[in-house]
C-alpha cells in the first residue's frame, strides 16, 4: 500500500533518532513491530509504502498516522521552537523528523532497559524479550515477535529477565510489569492528566527516575511539553544555552517549558539526534549505530 506524505516526514531521522528500538533496516526498508503489528516501511519522496501483518488497508492507514503522530503540525512546531540558529540549525538538518506515538507499556520497558546502556544494547534487549515471550508474528519471509504484556512479564520474573542479560535493570522491569497488572498504574489514563502529575505517577515506580519518565510520556504519552535530559541533550544545552554548566534537571525542564514551549520535546529530539549524529546528518544517507 502506498501513502502520500507531506513534505515535513522524514522515515529515516523518525526511526533511527533513538525513540523506538524494535526497528531494524534490511535492503531499503525499515522492518518494526507496532503495536502488535508486523510492518515493513519505506519512503520514497512525497509518499510511504507500507505493508504489514496487518491485512486491513483502513486499519493500516489509521495505525500508521496514529504511531508517526501524522496530526502533528510540524509547521507550528517549528515555528513555536525555533527559538535560535542552534535549534533552527537541528531543524534543517534533521527537517521531517517526528515523534513517535508508541505504546505506552513497550515504550517504558524499553527505557527502563535504558539505564546507563547504549542504543544498541537496547535493541538488543527488547528483541530478546520478545522472542523469549512474545507471539510470532510473519510477513514477507520475515518472522518476529510481539512484545509480551505486563502480565506475562509479571510472570516470567527477575531471575528469567537476568538471563537475557538485562542486569539490574530486570528487577525494575519486573515490578513495573507487576504494578501495571496488578492495577496500581494504568498508563493509559496518563495522558488525562496534567504533565507535571503523570510525572510523579510514573517516578513512583521502582527505579523511574525523571529521565525515564520524560521519555515515555513524550514518546507514548501525547506529553510533547517532557523534555527528556541524557548526555546527548546536557552536551547540547552546555555548548548552546548554558555558560556555567546545566541546572539540575526539573530547573532544566523548566527552563526548556519556558524558552521552547509546549514543544519542548520535538525541541529536544531534535537536539538530541544532532548531537548524536554531530550535526553532520545528510538526508538520504543512513548512518550506522
Amino acid at each position: 500500500m502506498k501513502l502520500h506524505i507531506p513534505d515535513h516526514f522524514d522515515l529515516q531521522s523518525t526511526l533511527e533518532s533513538g525513540q523506538a528500538h524494535r526497528w531494524k533496516y534490511e535492503n531499503g526498508w525499515y522492518w518494526g513491530v507496532v503495536y502488535g503489528n508486523l510492518i515493513k516501511i519505506r519512503q520514497s519522496q512525497s509518499e510511504v509504502e507500507i505493508s504489514s501483518s496487518l491485512r486491513d488497508t483502513d486499519k493500516l492507514k489509521l495505525l500508521f498516522h496514529w504511531y508517526f503522530r501524522m496530526d502533528d503540525d510540524l509547521d507550528e512546531i517549528y515555528q513555536i521552537i525555533r527559538k535560535d540558529d542552534h535549534i533552527s540549525g537541528a531543524i534543517n538538518r534533521h527537517y521531517g523528523l517526528r515523534i513517535l506515538r508508541q505504546e505506552p507499556w513497550e515504550c517504558l520497558s524499553a527505557f527502563i532497559c535504558s539505564a546507563t546502556s547504549s542504543i544498541s544494547r537496547i535493541h538488543k534487549n527488547m528483541e530478546s524479550i520478545a522472542d523469549a515471550w512474545g507471539e510470532s508474528l510473519a510477513l514477507d519471509g520475515h518472522t518476529r515477535s510481539t512484545f509480551p504484556t505486563p502480565e506475562q512479564i509479571a510472570r516470567v520474573g527477575e531471575d528469567k529477565l537476568r538471563e537475557l542479560g538485562l542486569g539490574f535493570r530486570a528487577k525494575y522491569l519486573h515490578c513495573a510489569a507487576i504494578a501495571i497488572a496488578e492495577g496500581a498504574l494504568d498508563l493509559g489514563e496518563l495522558r488525562n492528566i496534567d504533565y507535571w502529575d503523570a510525572k510523579t505517577k510514573l517516578m513512583e515506580l521502582s527505579g523511574i527516575g525523571p529521565k525515564i519518565a520524560d521519555c515515555v510520556l513524550v514518546f507514548s504519552l501525547d506529553k510533547l511539553e517532557a523534555f527528556p535530559i541524557d548526555r546527548w541533550v546536557s552536551r547540547a544545552l552546555e555548548k548552546f544555552y548554558f555558560d556555567n554548566g546545566t541546572p539540575n534537571y526539573q530547573d532544566t525542564v523548566v527552563w526548556a517549558h519556558d524558552y521552547f514551549g509546549c514543544y519542548a520535546g520535538y525541541a529536544q529530539q531534535y537536539l538530541f539526534h544532532d548531537q548524536r549524529l554531530g550535526g553532520l546528518h545528510v538526508k538520504g544517507v543512513r548512518h550506522r549505530k
